[in-house]
């Protein structure tokens, strides 16, 4: 499969809505949009589009999307779980289905109206699943809850500040604020409005969390061969992985051995296995963040730094451009919009063709992350 995989694929089109707290259009409007403008970045037509990937949480469906943009006929199709951490894989999916032969055009998307629409925690009329009967009941309600509970025990064992993790979300603001795009473009942070600001679930405050958007974001892949023909500069998926640790239990990683060794460290032993060149490499990163204490852990997971050493990474302003690894640089889904990760995946691609808001100069790869702390997915993409 790597043999087949390595290069063998590009994504050549990009597409998304404006991303705002509230939007008009429905999901599967917003998703069409996307999907098309992404289709004429790439110069192929809609009737050409033979693959689908989504995410399970997905509420629009390629049966009424193929409808509605007016694809032919479709042959391969499939939906990813574990909502954020599923972002990646969609574009692995659709990469393995063109690399095999079972399809020649496909297409990725997420739509998601998270701004304007419920959380989904407030439903309690439906039973829970296995997992949160022993989380929901003792008060982690909600997926901050969760994460603030793994972000207290790295603080704990390695000595991690919230220092560290302001120097993760001021990162992400400044390039969001050289984005115009973005949700938080021209809303500097600060330092004191960070450690003023009020706490959703301690020590996660308010500019620890990701926002809450409306918006869609679509991509194509095609053939390498393909791609060399097709409008703008090809984006290559070098190597992709999945990873679900044994004994893995959502966000608390209550039965690992180690439960700061998360998902991240499953899927990146594969993508490094199946890739030419290493962390050391790595030109620039788009590193899922819908919590702060996520990128640290993730750090350390994809092999940047050893264990306990992702909230020092952090100084220094190794994460800004001109640092040891820029990350997310159109702000991440802590400030330019949170639609499940996948805003991070044209990022990656925009980097690689030298088109972003906030270059990293000379930048030929980039990692592409999925949601650590749930069964996730990476990318490896080159130009």
């Amino acid at each position: 499969m790597a043999a087949t995989l390595k290069d063998a694929t590009a994504i050549v089109g990009i597409g998304q809505t404006p991303f705002a707290k509230q939007l008009p259009a429905s999901e599967k409007t917003l998703a069409c949009r996307a999907i098309v403008a992404a289709l004429d970045d790439a110069g192929i037509r809609p009737s050409e589009v033979d693959a689908f990937a989504s995410y399970t949480m997905e509420e629009t469906d390629e049966v009424e999307i193929a409808k509605a943009i007016g694809a032919g006929d479709v042959t391969f199709f499939s939906q990813v779980g574990y909502g954020g951490g599923g972002s990646c894989a969609t574009i692995a999916h659709l990469a393995l289905a063109v690399a095999t032969g079972q399809a020649t055009v496909g297409v990725a998307w997420r739509s998601r109206k998270r701004g304007s629409g419920p959380r989904p925690w407030r439903n309690t009329r439906t039973q829970l699943p296995t997992p949160g009967q022993w989380t929901r009941p003792y008060g982690l309600l909600r997926p901050a809850d969760e994460i603030a509970m793994l972000a207290r025990r790295y603080m704990h064992e390695y000595g991690a500040t919230r220092d560290h993790l302001f120097n993760v979300a001021l990162a992400c603001r400044n390039r969001a604020n050289q984005n115009p795009a973005a949700m938080m473009y021209e809303r500097p942070l600060t330092r004191e409005m960070y450690m003023g600001s009020r706490w959703i679930s301690e020590p996660l405050c308010l500019f620890d969390n990701c926002l809450e958007t409306d918006g869609a974001l679509a991509c194509v892949v095609v053939s390498a061969q393909r791609a060399r023909d097709c409008r703008r500069r090809p984006v290559y998926v070098h190597a992709a992985a999945q990873g679900l640790p044994a004994q893995h239990h959502g966000m608390v990683n209550y039965w690992n051995d180690d439960p700061l060794t998360g998902p991240s460290w499953t899927a990146a032993r594969h993508l490094w296995k199946n890739a030419d060149f290493g962390p050391q490499h790595v030109d620039v990163a788009q590193i899922y963040d819908a919590f702060t204490a996520l990128i640290p852990l993730s750090l350390e997971g994809y092999g940047f730094c050893g264990r306990g050493e992702g909230a020092a990474f952090s100084e220094g302003g190794a994460l800004e451009i001109g640092g040891r690894l820029p990350i997310n640089t159109a702000g991440g889904g802590l400030s330019e919009a949170y639609v499940h990760g996948f805003n991070l995946i044209n990022e990656g691609v925009r980097q690689l063709r030298g088109s972003s808001t906030a270059q990293v100069p000379d930048a030929t790869t980039c990692l592409v992350t999925a949601g650590e702390g749930v069964p996730t997915s990476a990318l490896l993409l080159r130009s």
